[in-house]
């Protein structure tokens, strides 16, 4: 687990979207005995306005170009629920 990069996905995120929920949660660990095992594997559940009018892809293009510096380097698996408000899960 990697509290600093966690902060960094969120502070990135919070200012690309100013999200009115966002969850963060570091799965490295779910991939034991895998390439890159503990390393980098994210899931963010992210509710935003900024989602309101975009098909689900579009949303996932929006959130990997909001961290794009992180996937280069850091993140190795990014999993994605976008939401505009109102949205069930």
């Amino acid at each position: 687990m990697n509290p600093e990069l966690s902060s960094r996905i969120r502070r990135q995120l919070q200012a690309a979207f100013r999200p009115l929920e966002l969850d963060i949660r570091d799965d490295g660990a779910l991939h034991a005995g895998h390439a890159h095992a503990g390393e980098g594997h994210y899931h963010v559940r992210i509710v935003s306005m900024a989602f309101a009018t975009q098909p689900q892809l579009q949303r996932h293009r929006m959130v990997y170009a909001a961290l794009a510096d992180l996937l280069k380097t850091d993140v190795h698996a990014l999993s994605i629920k976008a939401l505009a408000p109102g949205e069930s899960p």
